[in-house]
């Protein structure tokens, strides 16, 4: 069913179409990714357990040729320790000069591990020039991540690469969302806090998005864990299945088939201890260094974008006051924008 205007909004809020039965234009059908269902999981309950588990899956890859998409945060260094003697890609911005202790760390862990370090340099004209064909292959506007994602995997092809090793699942599993973990929400503070760009500042003819927030009310609050493990699994991994799909690159995250078999421990979660399970992992794999915080996948989209002027289809407002919004913010209004270009 075509609905443009769901699209737009649905894009706008949750970064995907939410309704797998609505879509841009006819013949359009949007790519979202399908989750393992429980079932298909392992329990995993002790450091031991995911050590063991990651070890073991990684056994049916021994005689592929393997590459790492390795950043300077813990889940892809964890991966990293399993993968000796293989390739590393790592994300350079700006010449090496955006997220520079990110970088560093990234070199350490190759080296520790015995890797093949690849720099993946990326400029905006790299994201560009990879821009349309992931929003030809998805059907709809993309992630910011996903035009250097496809860089990085179109890289690793042409030196011969098998199958690539990401560690994108951790977070949702393991409790690296410390932001949206961070207190018990009421519905309408999750609500506001969840949405990434409100559709009603930015278009014209905005829908409500509410009713996906409803399907997990509980009164005045929200079951926000199973609204997490639902919608932010497809938003965040579907972005790899597009970008590694286009570059026609077999991938694998050994965290997306790990279960934890107790209960997250909230309390440790919001006193400092974010994913304390793979933190006492990267301890035990990398017992030099302190463990490091957190860091999204960097792309350096403020800098991107901090001259835009902001968009001038008719379906935009022409009112918005772009100095409100971040770089990652404005991405999506670009990106939505140059989609709605290519298909009119």
């Amino acid at each position: 069913m075509v609905d443009k205007k769901y699209c737009m909004s649905s894009y706008m809020a949750f970064r995907y179409i939410e309704d797998d039965n609505k879509e841009f234009y006819d013949g359009f059908k949007h790519r979202n990714i399908v989750p393992l269902a429980d079932g298909q999981r392992i329990l995993v309950r002790t450091v031991e357990d995911i050590d063991r588990e990651i070890g073991k899956q990684m056994e049916q890859f021994k005689d592929k040729k393997k590459g790492i998409l390795l950043s300077g945060g813990m889940d892809s260094a964890i991966v990293a320790s399993y993968l000796g003697g293989s390739d590393a890609y790592t994300f350079r911005f700006l010449g090496g000069k955006f997220q520079k202790e990110e970088l560093a760390r990234a070199e350490y862990y190759a080296k520790y591990c015995g890797l093949n370090l690849h720099y993946v340099d990326i400029t905006w004209d790299t994201v560009i020039s990879h821009l349309d064909a992931c929003l030809k292959a998805k059907c709809a506007p993309v992630h910011s991540i996903e035009p250097q994602i496809l860089q990085a995997a179109l890289q690793a092809k042409s030196d011969g690469i098998e199958m690539m090793f990401v560690g994108e699942s951790s977070d949702l599993i393991f409790g690296g969302m410390d932001g949206l973990l961070a207190k018990d929400w009421t519905f309408d503070e999750f609500v506001n806090r969840y949405i990434f760009t409100k559709p009603e500042e930015v278009l014209v003819e905005p829908e409500s998005m509410q009713y996906l927030f409803e399907r997990y009310r509980k009164g005045n609050d929200i079951d926000f864990l199973t609204f997490m493990d639902d919608v932010f699994s497809i938003e965040s991994s579907s972005s790899y299945l597009n970008a590694f799909g286009v570059a026609e690159m077999p991938y694998y995250d050994p965290y997306a088939k790990l279960k934890m078999a107790d209960e997250l421990d909230l309390y440790r979660v919001r006193h400092g201890e974010p994913k304390y399970l793979i933190r006492e992992l990267m301890t035990k794999k990398y017992p030099e260094i302190p463990v490091p915080n957190k860091v999204p996948m960097p792309r350096p989209v403020d800098e991107y974008f901090k001259t835009w002027k902001g968009p001038t289809r008719p379906e935009f407002r022409n009112d918005i006051d772009m100095s409100k919004y971040t770089g990652n913010q404005k991405w999506q209004m670009y990106c939505l924008e140059k989609f709605l270009d290519m298909n009119e």
